[in-house]
């Protein structure tokens, strides 16, 4: 029988946190492989490891920290997700997307969440960056939605629409601020897939004709249980590798996808803190 988490598993998991640090945050991040760097450049930061935290999912995959950083960036008190968890690791989605749920009862409004991501669109390469204007919420479409089982009221309706996941006046300041800074940000859809494996040829070509120009393991549980809680969404993938469309000698590893992030910090500092000072 599932076991689902309760509003009361939610308190107590945020309760702990408000009383381990001594800021308000008002905006979560969320760090992918090998991002975990940006959260260095939170200012005089109180730092909470996920292992603490009650309920809270640990992840197991080389390149998540495994903490939480809250503190100032660019002048806004922020949550940082050093690394994440995810479902191919054996966790529920209720346990995955439960820092959501942490940072809404905190009082979050605002959600940025980054991930690595193989690039399928043909003018993608390794390194750039790519502003998620939607996604395929495929892992969900086969039975694994994140809002699956009794609906909390307190957080949001039972059927939440998602005619507009990730924020437009968000996507707007970071096309800005990426433009101001001569940082090549593409647009595109993020398809998530269950993982670990990575793709084959194949299923490749499915995700390309149903319109996925990236995809990844992660993102859109976070995502739409966010927007279930009314909190507005940004997000940006770092295209770790260009996928491979024929059967090659030479394989994907993920030990590539943490170095091309680590590269991409940079320019991903650059546009998530150029947003987080243009905010209203």
């Amino acid at each position: 029988m599932d076991k689902f988490l309760t509003m009361n598993d939610y308190r107590q998991a945020a309760e702990y946190v408000a009383a381990h640090t001594r800021y308000q945050p008002e905006i979560g991040l969320i760090l992918g492989s090998g991002l975990n760097p940006l959260a260095g450049e939170v200012i005089d930061p109180d730092i909470i490891p996920f292992v603490d935290v009650p309920h809270f999912p640990v992840s197991t995959v080389l390149g998540h920290t495994g903490r939480l950083v809250i503190g100032e960036l660019a002048g806004r008190q922020v949550i940082v997700m050093q690394g994440r968890a995810h479902y191919y690791e054996g966790y529920t989605m209720d346990e995955v997307t439960l820092p959501i749920r942490i940072m809404q009862l905190l009082g979050i409004k605002s959600l940025f969440v980054t991930n690595a991501a193989g690039g399928i669109h043909a003018d993608f390469k390794a390194g750039e960056l790519m502003l998620i204007t939607d996604h395929i919420n495929l892992i969900g479409m086969t039975g694994n939605n994140p809002l699956r089982g009794p609906n909390l009221e307190e957080f949001g309706p039972r059927f939440p629409s998602m005619s507009e996941t990730y924020d437009r006046e968000l996507r707007a300041l970071a096309l800005r601020v990426a433009q101001e800074n001569d940082i090549l940000l593409h647009q595109g859809v993020y398809v998530c897939v269950s993982g670990p494996s990575f793709e084959t040829p194949a299923d490749l070509y499915f995700l390309k004709l149903m319109g996925a120009d990236a995809v990844g393991m992660s993102t859109v549980p976070e995502v739409t249980v966010a927007r279930h809680g009314g909190t507005r969404v940004l997000g940006i993938s770092g295209v770790s590798n260009v996928v491979q469309w024929e059967p090659s000698d030479k394989e994907t590893s993920h030990e590539e996808v943490l170095e091309i992030g680590r590269r991409m910090v940079p320019r991903m500092t650059t546009v998530i803190k150029g947003v987080l000072a243009a905010m209203n």
